[in-house]
């Protein structure tokens, strides 16, 4: 999957319509252009490619007031829905994806129903622990070391520390889900705002 189609199905969704200067200022200002490849290119690219897919509408509204071209907002249609659940899913699921896209889908796991979410973070627990499982009856020397293999030993360590620190954070998340942490969907109206009220965000262009 692509971080950079969640991100801004996510962000488009949030607003409803939102043009493009809107969704790459949503973006930047979750630092987003900092641990993804959602650069403004990436965005302009991404919003254009999915209209032309069907998963948005393209509306070009009034002209800017100094004079330049009409301004486009986008929208996402009903596969444009299907799309971006299909992509948060996944994200959140899957235990071999990239930082950032697991990233991407813990940024918008408030859109999912608290029982969905936790029963999705579970899978990946249990697929982190197949993977380690996996790890070790098949790579891992009989003694449990790997230190005999040399430098190419530290790729199991690699992915065994990984598959545990996943699990473990992926658990924490879990148990704060079970006791109610944040607003999720169907609970009633949420604040979009990414920081707390008075913390500053180095990301925003404003600040």
């Amino acid at each position: 999957m692509s971080a950079i189609r969640l991100l801004v199905l996510g962000a488009v969704r949030q607003h409803g319509r939102a043009h493009g200067y809107q969704v790459r200022n949503d973006l930047e200002f979750w630092g987003a252009h900092e641990w993804s490849n959602a650069k403004p290119g990436s965005i302009y690219h991404a919003l254009k490619q999915m209209a032309k897919q069907g998963l948005m509408i393209a509306h070009d509204v009034a002209p800017s007031t100094a004079g330049g071209p009409p301004r486009t907002e986008y929208e996402l249609t009903a596969a444009g829905q299907v799309e971006y659940f299909k992509l948060l899913r996944e994200a959140l699921v899957r235990h071999d994806q990239k930082i950032d896209e697991l990233t991407a889908g813990v940024g918008f796991i408030v859109d999912l129903p608290r029982a969905e979410a936790i029963a999705l973070l579970k899978e990946r627990v249990a697929a982190l622990e197949q993977w380690r499982a996996e790890v070790t009856r098949h790579w891992m020397p009989p003694d449990g070391g790997s230190d005999e293999w040399g430098h190419i030993g530290e790729i199991m360590k690699l992915w065994v520390d990984s598959s545990d620190s996943g699990a473990e954070w992926t658990r924490g998340l879990i148990k704060r889900l079970e006791g109610g942490a944040y607003v999720m969907a169907g609970e009633g109206r949420r604040s979009m705002d990414v920081l707390p009220e008075g913390a500053k965000n180095p990301y925003a262009a404003s600040e």
